[in-house]
């Protein structure tokens, strides 16, 4: 009889053993779970009518600097120089002036935008729209967009450009609703020397 005892202990004890590494590793396991209070909230729930995708949300990237308005402008061909300081606009080919205009620049609340454009559209005896009543004034000589339309900047809704005038004796003055105002005969000289994509530097 005592020898089958010691036959059944060592059984027993295997199986203690067995026992005994088994709930050690469960509570190894268990014990690397972060409690479900500390954990990351749950992130943004994507669902595409496909599938569902749970994901967390990551970290907002740091601000972007504004990007620098481009100074490249080729070196050849013509190009447009406007000085606000002295209301002109200066014509360039090849880095030489071939003349100036004087002009009429935006006002107070609706200044001309400085930076570097480009020709935008061309248009000859233009209809006008006023930008804040809407009303259109068809081409004539009440039309003050005078005979003459080149248009460098937009906001999708709004354009902005060199045009002629029906009140001349403002040129020179700070009197537009940011366009740049010329004598007729100066815009029609002017249109029939720049094309679509020609650069257009606006100068404080």
């Amino acid at each position: 009889m005592p020898v089958q005892v010691k036959d059944e202990l060592i059984p027993r004890s295997l199986m203690l053993l067995c026992l005994g590494a088994a709930v050690s590793l469960a509570i190894v396991q268990w014990g690397g779970v972060i409690p479900r209070s500390s954990r990351q909230p749950v992130g943004i729930v994507r669902a595409d009518h496909q599938s569902v995708t749970v994901t967390t949300p990551p970290s907002p990237p740091p601000m972007a600097s504004p990007q620098p308005v481009s100074t490249t402008v080729p070196e050849s061909g013509m190009r447009l120089v406007v000085k606000l300081s002295d209301r002109h606009v200066y014509l360039y080919k090849d880095n030489k002036a071939l003349n100036q205009y004087p002009l009429a620049v935006g006002q107070d609340g609706w200044e001309t935008p400085t930076g570097i454009h480009q020709v935008l559209d061309k248009e000859q005896n233009p209809a006008w729209i006023h930008p804040i009543t809407g009303v259109e004034t068809p081409p004539g000589p009440n039309n003050p967009l005078g005979k003459a339309w080149i248009g460098f900047w937009t906001d999708g809704k709004t354009e902005i450009g060199f045009h002629g005038t029906n009140q001349e004796e403002l040129i020179g003055q700070a009197v537009s609703h940011g366009c740049l105002r010329m004598r007729n005969e100066d815009i029609e000289d002017l249109y029939a020397q720049v094309d679509e994509g020609t650069p257009v530097i606006v100068e404080p």
